[in-house]
């Protein structure tokens, strides 16, 4: 496992993370606790000390299992967790939902009772990272948000603030990080072997001023290891139900055949193992947070190659 700097102002932090929304027992189909809590353990056994979460996930199970594992360890103290807040799920609590809901709150006002929830579920006293959690342009534009992050951290509740960048609007979003680049230590992103508008924009934003920079998705909800084909269907609790339709299923299928070759020469790495590596091998990114909801998938996920093997300029170029 490679370490490095998440930014100029972030933690020493692994290169590959754990990305929790996956274990939350929601949005993903069916999960097993037992086995959250074995994967969990996995990867930080293999050497993994940064976890991702939101307070949205499994409405705040993903936190809850995050404490379990971590009273547990005796490096608790060397572990980052980075959560995050703005999908206000507490009104649905209790109701019988598929999948979860969207229901934005940038206020400062939530932002701080969110925050302080997250800390209770976490049990600690400051939250390592607080990301705003995927808002659109619009909310970003307000000064709510800024100063609710702004007060957290002046108050001792957070010590890095963060932002998670929509899906889909890295270029039209890059102007945000522009403006409030000296509150935000860390954004993270979309992007993968399939998607790569962050490279466009903002990547060369959070270069210039040293913004951290996490990886979500990596791996396209799965798609990305290889295991599903343009016939996959996902249940009715699974997200991927949407964010997989068939069209986009087959969309995204086609264009991933075009590494085959590449994949091929590289046989030693899984087609997972070298998606993971690309995100990491790019100049402006930290670190990847795959999901893993066994000790072997994420044992699979931490052997991956780094850039002094294969580095980004080896990746094909993507086909549009």
């Amino acid at each position: 496992m490679k370490y490095t700097k998440l930014g100029k102002r972030g933690p020493e932090i692994s290169t590959i993370g754990f990305g929790s929304w996956g274990i939350s027992g929601r949005d993903w189909g069916k999960t097993d606790d037992k086995n959250s809590i074995k994967a969990l353990h996995t990867a930080l056994d293999e050497g993994v000390n940064f976890i991702d979460t939101a307070d949205v996930y499994g409405f705040g199970h993903s936190e809850e299992l995050i404490r379990q594992v971590l009273s547990e360890r005796k490096d608790r103290d060397k572990i980052v967790v980075a959560t995050k807040a703005g999908n206000n799920f507490y009104p649905y609590i209790n109701k019988d939902l598929k999948v979860s809901p969207l229901n934005h709150d940038y206020s400062e006002k939530h932002l701080i009772h969110a925050a302080e929830e997250s800390l209770k579920r976490l049990n600690t006293e400051c939250l390592d990272i607080l990301q705003l959690h995927s808002p659109p342009t619009d909310i970003l534009e307000r000064d709510e948000p800024w100063e609710a992050l702004t007060r957290l951290k002046s108050d001792g509740k957070i010590r890095h603030a963060g932002w998670s960048v929509q899906s889909f609007r890295e270029s039209e979003q890059t102007h945000i990080l522009e403006r409030h680049n000296e509150l935000i230590d860390v954004i993270q992103v979309r992007y993968n072997l399939l998607e790569r508008e962050a490279e466009e924009k903002l990547f060369p934003a959070a270069m210039k001023y040293g913004t951290g920079v996490i990886v979500r998705i990596p791996l396209l909800f799965g798609l990305l290891t290889g295991k599903f084909d343009k016939n996959s269907t996902f249940g009715e609790d699974d997200h991927r139900k949407l964010n997989l339709a068939p069209e986009k299923l087959r969309a995204y299928i086609d264009r991933m055949d075009t590494f085959n070759d590449f994949f091929r020469v590289y046989s030693n790495y899984s087609p997972a193992q070298l998606s993971l590596g690309f995100c990491i091998s790019h100049p402006a990114c930290h670190v990847a947070i795959p999901s893993g909801k066994t000790p072997a998938q994420v044992r699979e996920n931490t052997a991956v190659p780094d850039s002094d093997k294969i580095p980004y300029k080896a990746y094909p170029k993507l086909k549009l």
